[in-house]
């Protein structure tokens, strides 16, 4: 869980100055209770008179919303029935940001921008269909934004004004009107609905921060609006179906409500979708990228590409010729004068990095990163950086530092052909646990322009392929308004368009889902297939039987035949399929596919693929995963440290098991020295799912930053070793 900064904002009439004062002292805060929410507020109301109740919370988890000063909140601690105080933190970091005023001022600099408007070739605008965006709050008086601005509340604040977070109130946003813009502007730039009413929930506060329950008390408070539906373009690192934000979206949806989410932006690697996303009834969002042309570093010695991602803000990536890279030491400025710095991701902001290294003569700029994969990072100052920055893997900047030396090593920039597919960062499933196929659907990701506060920018992310599905939803809503959620969701995975590599073969499930989302095919299927994601589980024992049931729906006007392709041979797997399904027009017929898996068999770990559905010379592919014994995903994730709300005593932590687990262990070493400076705890009885408790304050030797070992000894006898960085507060 993280904090949020929810200092008041409200916009008050004259006042006398003490009565200022005591306003200003306020605080916000969420509290989850044991019982009863209703008859919790009538006590605090009865006995904590000074303690103002702003809102109950009864559909998605029980609690409240208090707004009082910190010396009366305290004593909230002390109830028996507050199970949870959800607490806000003040950030006063200041960072400002760029922009084009005019959208055509920005589509000069910007190569392949994706404009959200031409994703929507029909008649459809979405009128009349609310849509909630849970986010960083908008900007409605954008004025491609407030026709279709209805209203929202802010769950940082507590207030109804959900205005994106200004300068002055700490760490600007933008993200929120960004992903609102995508979903319906409707001035300069066009959304994907128009025509789309806007409600904005402010669930992250300053620098784009928030709690999980800000996120919770917004999906209920969206929920009791009447929204539509709701778009989540947020997330966090945990992987597992029952994280209290998953849950909240289940229960949202079985309210009526569809609820589009990004699937994130933690890929290539598998396994590395987080919660919200992972609920099971959710549409995840996986982002896509259409054919075009990338640059990449050859190293000639090595005979190998490096992939970079520019940095957003940056210039485009336009060298010609090949250059010499060398490691920039900002306490020892080298020589920088037609040459590619390189530099290591730390604790000094980008743009700083980039402006030094470019006020020394650089032609560009490479950041690599301290942890797995590529990062999305940004250039963001007063001035404008003048040439290319870009952010590379730990891999690949570790390497390339060891090649360089103390000489100079020179790299050409390669231009290649790239087919449409799954941007490298977008999250990948499966979800563990329960193993269902994430993501849903994919949407465009990449290059995306949209609304920001007084102005546009091109973004990238499945922040931003999630609201072209909430704006096409919005659509099929407008054009059938007697559908279910449940049948245009089906509808939209049925009609995709599936997405192959360079050998024409199928990209898998858990990069793609059902595949790229196609409106126009949607709106007039001749046949819709019914829970079609075919997720076997895993495979323990020696034989493993396991059945899965899905509906096919024939939408058309006469009568079609539906018969299954014989799937490839597979050592230890066989597949029980009917040979063929008749459908009468407008019938609905459910049909089982079995799997028998031998696990002697088969090779240990995730299997997935496709099952060919035929319909004349129509073809539907069915995406399938099964796990044979074990599967290589993280046994541990999501590991909080931070002190228990208005406790000077005590520390809280938090961490998610996503297996049976024996016994995990959490040592804490120093950041620079990596020498061993203390046992942190040991959790003996480890449950699936979240696990949580307290350490004493005299438990710790010293505040500070730490590097965190968490051993994971497995029921199965293994030990697996992760490491991670905490905050100990003093």
């Amino acid at each position: 869980m993280v904090t949020v900064d929810a200092s008041s904002n409200e916009q008050h009439p004259p006042q006398q100055q003490g009565e200022v004062e005591q306003e200003e002292k306020e605080q916000s805060i969420i509290v989850e209770t044991s019982k009863d929410p209703h008859e919790a507020k009538q006590y605090i109301e009865t006995y904590h008179p000074s303690i103002k109740v702003v809102t109950v919370y009864d559909q998605l988890f029980q609690g409240m919303a208090l707004k009082a000063s910190p010396d009366k909140i305290e004593k909230i601690g002390t109830l028996d029935f507050v199970q949870a105080i959800h607490p806000v933190q003040t950030y006063k970091i200041d960072l400002s940001f760029k922009q084009a005023k005019e959208k055509n001022e920005l589509l000069k600099n910007v190569e392949d921008a994706v404009i959200p408007s031409d994703w929507n070739k029909t008649n459809y605008t979405g009128k009349g269909v609310k849509v909630a965006v849970i986010d960083t709050g908008i900007d409605y008086e954008h004025p491609d934004l407030e026709v279709n601005y209805k209203g929202g509340y802010d769950l940082v604040d507590l207030d109804e004004d959900p205005m994106e977070t200004k300068r002055e109130e700490g760490i600007p946003t933008l993200h929120g009107t960004h992903v609102a813009g995508i979903i319906a502007a409707d001035g300069q730039l066009k959304g994907v609905a128009p025509d789309a009413e806007i409600y904005a929930y402010r669930a992250l506060g300053p620098g784009g921060i928030g709690s999980s329950i800000q996120v919770i008390a917004a999906l209920e408070q969206a929920v009791k609006d009447g929204a539509d539906i709701i778009n989540l373009s947020l997330g966090n690192s945990v992987n597992g179906p029952d994280y209290p934000t998953s849950i909240a979206v289940n229960k949202a949806v079985e309210l009526g409500t569809a609820v589009v989410i990004a699937n994130g932006n933690s890929g290539p690697e598998t396994w590395t979708v987080g919660a919200p996303a992972t609920a099971t009834k959710a549409i995840s969002v996986g982002a896509y990228h259409s054919a075009g042309q990338k640059a990449s570093l050859y190293d000639w010695k090595e005979n190998k590409h490096i992939a970079f991602e520019l940095m957003r803000g940056s210039v485009p990536w336009k060298l010609e010729k090949d250059y010499p890279v060398t490691l920039y030491d900002r306490k020892q400025p080298p020589d920088l004068h037609g040459k590619i710095a390189l530099i290591p991701r730390g604790k000094v902001p980008f743009y700083e990095l980039a402006k030094q290294a470019e006020k020394q003569g650089a032609v560009a700029v490479i950041i690599y990163n301290h942890e797995e994969g590529v990062f999305q990072g940004a250039i963001q100052g007063d001035e404008p950086v003048g040439i290319p920055v870009a952010a590379i893997s730990k891999q690949d900047g570790k390497e390339l530092r060891q090649r360089i030396g103390n000489e100079d090593y020179f790299l050409q920039t390669k231009y290649q052909k790239v087919l449409e597919g799954i941007t490298d960062f977008s999250s990948r499933g499966p979800v563990t646990v329960n193993w269902q196929i994430k993501p849903n659907i994919v949407a465009p990701g990449k290059n995306i322009l949209s609304t920001i506060p007084s102005g546009y920018e091109v973004l990238n992310g499945t922040s931003m392929a999630a609201p072209f599905i909430s704006g096409i939803f919005a659509l099929m809503k407008e054009a059938h308004p007697d559908w279910t959620n449940e049948e245009i969701i089906s509808t939209l995975q049925t009609t995709t368009k599936m997405l192959v590599d360079d050998q024409n073969q199928l990209l898998n499930p858990s990069l793609q889902g059902m595949g790229l989302v196609q409106i126009e095919k949607a709106l007039d299927p001749d046949t819709i297939i019914h829970q079609p994601f075919l997720t076997f589980g895993k495979a323990l024992g020696f034989t493993s039987k396991v059945k899965q049931d899905i509906w096919i729906e024939n939408k058309s006007n006469q009568e079609q035949i539906y018969y299954f392709d014989i799937p490839k041979k597979q050592s230890g797997v066989h597949w029980d399929i009917p040979r063929s399904v008749r459908l009468k027009k407008n019938e609905k017929k459910r049909v089982t596919v079995g799997l028998n898996i031998n696990t002697m068999l088969t090779d240990k770990g995730l299997h997935e693929g496709w099952l060919q559905l035929n319909a004349g010379e129509t073809t539907y592919q069915l995406p399938y995963t099964f796990i044979s014994k074990e599967a290589k995903n993280p046994k541990l994730m999501g590991f909080e440290f931070s002190l228990k709300p208005f406790s000077k005593e005590e520390y809280q932590y938090r961490l998610y098991a996503t297996d049976e687990v024996e016994q995990i262990d959490i040592s804490l070493y120093g950041m620079d020295t990596l020498l061993y400076q203390q046992h942190l705890l040991t959790i003996d009885q480890v449950e699936i799912g979240v696990n949580e408790g307290y350490i004493s304050k005299k438990h710790i030797k010293a505040p500070g930053f730490y590097r965190a070992l968490v051993t994971i000894q497995l029921k199965n006898g293994t030990y697996e070793n992760k490491e991670t960085e905490i905050y100990i507060e003093p």
